[in-house]
């Protein structure tokens, strides 16, 4: 049987209707819940939540940290709670995701913003002494998008999203490629569902003022997220786009998003591929949501950029992709740099 979640809700007011959802003996049977939000909204939240979950205990979570996850995850245990719902944005439900393993109990996601695919993902993205990590966790047991809160987020943060499942395609050609040149195992249906996720959104005219947009985005997300559960890996949905945009995260943090960098690199790594019918659709969906589609784009040189490409290898280890493949020195690099930028730029 493919693991999927109890329920998946996109509409508005969802978080509203929340107790309906736990009432699910499924979720919890004895009702005890704790509820975990991010700094910025939970004020907001919990007077939302009030009417339905007043009982319900409430847990500020600082920040995207392994700390503020691991100190979650203490409180949790000393509550023998039944299950978490995380409600907020990525860095709110990747905490409470590694949150709830840590305690050993199921975890919801509410998401108040889509600006990633870690809403279903069996990853969570969180700083570290060291950095940025990711860390393997079980997928939400029950996922729900308040598109209310979704409006009231931040446009570039919700136009992101659109980033990030684009860059599927990306990800899926590296994959195909492995199999190819090194008979590494692929899944069709993993490949499938990221695919069609992407596909999804790369056509559409409409854009995040619309529900109905919205409302494909967060199940495209959602979809992707399922893709790597069934992959066992993030392949499906991270190849040389996502390799290069954890080396500019890790060479020049608070660059860009998550998501505006995993575009620019997807289109980045087509052009490598000389893949022109998909390198057009890539661009022109991320210029029609108003995306950046070149390192200058996100303030970046092309020397910045140059050298981003030459780590982005090393961010994956074993993973093999379109950067592995060409096995590029840095002049070659850059030139291509260079020629991607006469090639896309406005």
């Amino acid at each position: 049987m493919l693991p999927a979640p109890l329920t998946v809700e996109v509409r508005r007011g969802a978080i509203a209707q929340l107790g309906s959802l736990l009432a699910d003996s499924r979720v919890a049977t004895s009702g005890r819940v704790a509820v975990a939000v991010g700094a910025g909204q939970g004020d907001r939240i919990a007077s939302v939540i009030a009417p339905t979950l007043g009982e319900a205990q409430i847990f500020r979570v600082p920040d995207g940290s392994v700390d503020a996850a691991v100190s979650l995850g203490a409180d949790l245990r000393k509550g023998a709670y039944e299950a978490l719902v995380g409600i907020g944005g990525g860095k709110t439900i990747d905490v409470t995701k590694y949150a709830a393993s840590l305690a050993g109990i199921p975890m919801v996601a509410v998401a108040t913003n889509l600006s990633h695919d870690g809403i279903c993902s069996p990853v969570a993205s969180l700083t570290h002494d060291g950095g940025k990590g990711t860390f393997g966790v079980p997928m939400p047991l029950a996922i729900m998008v308040d598109l209310d809160f979704v409006h009231d987020a931040p446009p570039s943060l919700v136009r992101s999203g659109v980033g990030d499942v684009v860059s599927n395609l990306s990800a899926i050609e590296d994959w195909q490629l492995g199999n190819t040149e090194r008979g590494e195992p692929i899944d069709g249906l993993a490949c499938a569902m990221a695919r069609t996720a992407a596909e999804a959104l790369i056509g559409r005219s409409d854009s995040i003022e619309s529900d109905s947009f919205l409302t494909v985005l967060a199940e495209a997300l959602i979809l992707s997220g399922m893709s790597m559960v069934i992959a066992g890996s993030s392949r499906p949905s991270s190849g040389g786009d996502h390799e290069i945009l954890h080396a500019v995260d890790q060479l020049f943090p608070g660059t860009s998003n998550h998501g505006e960098l995993a575009g620019i690199g997807a289109a980045f790594c087509f052009f490598l591929r000389e893949d022109s019918r998909r390198l057009d659709q890539v661009v022109g969906c991320l210029r029609g949501h108003e995306l950046p589609v070149t390192p200058g784009d996100v303030g970046m040189t092309a020397g910045q950029f140059t050298e981003a490409v030459m780590l982005a290898p090393s961010t994956r280890p074993g993973r093999y992709t379109v950067l592995e493949h060409l096995r590029l020195s840095e002049p070659e690099i850059r030139d291509r740099v260079e020629d991607y930028v006469r090639a896309v730029g406005r």
